[in-house]
């Protein structure tokens, strides 16, 4: 009897020790953090001075938001305003200078959304906002980016970040905006602004610009060019 004792006792430890032993390795699973977090803060400050540079003496404003890095450039200013999808060549130097940057960087991406104000037609300013930002699009695709690593989206008055009932607010939403991101990521990213409804209206922000406004000059407006993108255009 005291035998059968001793044997069950043994084999009760020896059960609880292997069991001990199984859960170890799970626990220092869990305990090991995920890199990638740190490689994409690493990638936003290595970008975030020299985009600041790019669009240095510009009307262009410049944003941290998330893992992302977002130039903004309002439609005035911007665009001619007899001609709305038309660029005027004040642009042209900061767009080909951050075109320029991530030429040659094939892990990063870009995302160019287009933005309306609420006046007129719904559908109206999603078709005019999409042409915007293909006007920008056009300028990447000079410098050699694809589809896999350029997408283009009108978003038309879906994200206001200013209220659309004064005149300084419809101006503030008129905007285009380069979103810089890894290129790993940016399916994901085309796959969230591909749902407006779900995405709540931005509040307004004042993000960094690149100096203070430069007049728009008289000179003749440039067209951007038509760009296919991961969404074709109608």
């Amino acid at each position: 009897m005291f035998a059968k004792k001793n044997l069950a006792l043994a084999l009760c430890l020896l059960m609880a020790g292997c069991a001990g032993s199984e859960k170890k390795p799970q626990a220092q699973a869990a305990a090991v953090p995920a890199p990638a977090p740190k490689a994409t803060q690493a990638w936003l400050d290595d970008y975030e001075p020299r985009l600041r540079e790019a669009i240095k003496g510009s009307h262009f404003e410049l944003e941290r938001r998330d893992n992302l890095l977002v130039v903004t450039a309002p439609v005035q200013g911007s665009f001619n305003p007899d001609r709305p999808h038309m660029l005027l060549p004040i642009t042209l130097g900061p767009i080909s200078r951050v075109a320029k940057l991530v030429e040659h960087d094939r892990n990063v991406a870009v995302l160019v959304l287009g933005h309306a104000d609420s006046s007129g037609a719904a559908t109206l300013n999603r078709e005019l906002s999409h042409e915007r930002a293909r006007a920008f699009t056009a300028i990447f695709r000079l410098s050699g980016l694809k589809q896999d690593r350029l997408l283009v989206k009108g978003l038309g008055s879906d994200m206001p970040r200013a209220d659309n009932g004064s005149a300084t607010g419809r101006a503030l939403n008129r905007r285009v905006e380069i979103l810089l991101t890894r290129q790993d990521s940016l399916k994901a990213l085309i796959a969230h602004y591909s749902q407006p409804a779900t995405i709540p209206a931005v509040a307004q922000a004042s993000p960094t610009a690149g100096s203070a406004k430069a007049k728009t000059p008289k000179s003749k407006p440039v067209a951007g060019k038509q760009v296919v993108a991961a969404e074709q255009a109608n």
